[in-house]
C-alpha cells in the first residue's frame, strides 16, 4: 500500500469519508447527524513491548478503532502488517459499520492492527505479540463490546491465542470474544470459505441481473489468498474460466483457463502462484487483463484513476476492502462497468462470523450445509436490497449500498434517542 500522503487518492480514510459524504448528500443528512455517523466512537493507540527471542525488548504499535456500536458490538478484524496506520484502521472500521448494516446483522464496526512485518518474527515472538495486544486491550474486548476476527496476516492460530489470553484474564473460558477460531474451540463450519463464497454469490446474482452467463465467463483474481482462492474455486465450479491470478509472489495467466484445484495445491506447497506449471508469468498489470469479471481480493487502492481507464472487465467484484478509489469509481461507472462494492461483496465473512458468535453464545453448532444455506439467504437479500435501492435512486451499487447502510444505522440512533 502506498504511504499515506504520497497521493491523496491512496489515503483509505479520505476515500472512506468521500464515499460516505456522497451518500450522505444523497440522503440529505443534517450536518450534526452526518458528523455523528461519520466519526469513530473510539480510537486507541497502544505501545506493545515484547521480549524477543534474543532477550532484547522491542516495542510495537497497536491500534483498535471502534467506529460504531449503535447496532451491536463493534466487529472487525486485526491485521498484522508493516504499513498499518491509524488512518487505515479508522477507514476499515467505518467500512465494517456499513458492511454489517448492509448485511443486516446486529454488529457495529471496528478494526484493529499492529504495525509489524510478521515474516520477521519467530513463532514464539508472534505469539507473545498477539497475547500482549489481547491483554493490553482486554478492557475494550468482549462478546457484548467488541469482537475481533482474523484479517491480513492473521488467522485461526492468532484467534486461538486471543481466546486463551482473554479467558485467562476473565478467569473463565469465553469463546465468543473473537470469531474465525479453529473448529475445535468454537469456530464455525464454513467460516474460512465464507468471504469467498459471498463473492461468488454476488457475482452469480450480478450475472443474473444483467442476464449474462457465468458459465464460460473469463475471471481474473488479484490476491489468490483465502478470499480470492476460495472465490476462484467456487466460480470455477460454476463454470467460469479463471484466466489469471496473482499474489505476493507475482502473477500468472492462461487464456485457456487455469486449473484452480491444482493451483490451490501448488500454492499450499510453494507459498505463491508464481512458477505454477499450468500458467505463464504475467508481466503486465493483472488489473488490466482482458476478462469479463475482475475480482480484486488483495489490499486497498488497487484500482486507481491511473489504471481504471484500462480495466476491461464488465463486472468488478470487490473481494478486498477499499480496492477501488473514488476517482477510479467514477471512471468505471462512466465506462459502464458494474462494481459490486466491498461492503456488500465481501460481507460473507462477517455474516458467518455473526453465525459463529451466535453458535458460541447458545452452545449449539450448525453443520456446514446449514451455515452455507443461511449465508446464501443473507447475501441474496443484501444484494437485492442494494440493487433495488440503486434502481430506485438511479445510483451506482456502491452509493446504493452506502444509502442502505446509513439509513439502517441512522434509524437505530433515532429509535434510541440522544443521551444527554
Amino acid at each position: 500500500m502506498a504511504a499515506v500522503g504520497a497521493n491523496s487518492q491512496l489515503n483509505p480514510l479520505e476515500n472512506a469519508e468521500r464515499q460516505f459524504e456522497e451518500a450522505a448528500a444523497r440522503l440529505k443528512l443534517e450536518g450534526g447527524v452526518k458528523e455523528m455517523l461519520k466519526r469513530p466512537r473510539r480510537a486507541t493507540i497502544q505501545s506493545l513491548p515484547v521480549m524477543m527471542d534474543d532477550g532484547t525488548i522491542k516495542v510495537f504499535t497497536g491500534y483498535r478503532v471502534q467506529h460504531s456500536i449503535a447496532r451491536g458490538p463493534a466487529k472487525g478484524g486485526i491485521r498484522f502488517h508493516q504499513d498499518v496506520t491509524l488512518e487505515e484502521v479508522e477507514a476499515l472500521a467505518s467500512w465494517m459499520t456499513w458492511k454489517c448494516a448492509v448485511a443486516d446483522i446486529p454488529f457495529g464496526g471496528g478494526k484493529g492492527g499492529i504495525k509489524v512485518d510478521p515474516r520477521g518474527l519467530s513463532m514464539s515472538e508472534l505469539e507473545r505479540l498477539t497475547r500482549r495486544y489481547a491483554a493490553d486491550l482486554s478492557d475494550l474486548f468482549g462478546p457484548e463490546r467488541d469482537v475481533p476476527a482474523p484479517d491480513v496476516n492473521t488467522g485461526e492460530r492468532e484467534m486461538a491465542w486471543f481466546v486463551d489470553t482473554y479467558s485467562m484474564h476473565e478467569r473463565r473460558t469465553e469463546l465468543a470474544v473473537v470469531t474465525g477460531k479453529p473448529i475445535e474451540i468454537g469456530g464455525s463450519q464454513g467460516r474460512r470459505e465464507a468471504t469467498g463464497r459471498g463473492v461468488m454469490i454476488c457475482v452469480e446474482q450480478m450475472c443474473k441481473h444483467l442476464n449474462v452467463p457465468l458459465k464460460g465467463a473469463k475471471v481474473v483474481v488479484q490476491g489468490f489468498g483465502n478470499v480470492g482462492g476460495v472465490a476462484a474455486d467456487l466460480l470455477a465450479e460454476c463454470g467460469a474460466k479463471i484466466v489469471a491470478a496473482s499474489d505476493v509472489s507475482g502473477a500468472i495467466h492462461n487464456p485457456d483457463g487455469l486449473d484452480v484445484k491444482a493451483l490451490l495445491e501448488f500454492v499450499k506447497d510453494h507459498k505463491g502462484v508464481l512458477g505454477f506449471p499450468g500458467g505463464k508469468a504475467l508481466t503486465t498489470s493483472i488489473i488490466e487483463y482482458d476478462c469479463d469479471i475482475l475480482v480484486p481480493a488483495a489490499l486497498e487502492n488497487q484500482i486507481t484513476s491511473e489504471n481504471a481507464p484500462n480495466v476491461k472487465a464488465k463486472i468488478v467484484a470487490e473481494g478486498a476492502n477499499g480496492p477501488t478509489t473514488p476517482d477510479a469509481d467514477k471512471i468505471l461507472e462512466a465506462k459502464g462497468i458494474w462494481v459490486i462494492p466491498d461492503i456488500l461483496c465481501n460481507s460473507g465473512g462477517v455474516t458467518v462470523s455473526y453465525f459463529e458468535w451466535v453458535q458460541n453464545r447458545m452452545g449449539f453448532y450448525w453443520p456446514e450445509t446449514e451455515v452455507n444455506s443461511r449465508l446464501r439467504q443473507y447475501m441474496e437479500k443484501a444484494f437485492l436490497d442494494v440493487l433495488q435501492t440503486g434502481v430506485k435512486e438511479k445510483a451506482s451499487l456502491r452509493m446504493a449500498a452506502y444509502m442502505v447502510a446509513i439509513k439502517r444505522v441512522l434509524k437505530v440512533h433515532q429509535l434510541r434517542g440522544m443521551y444527554a
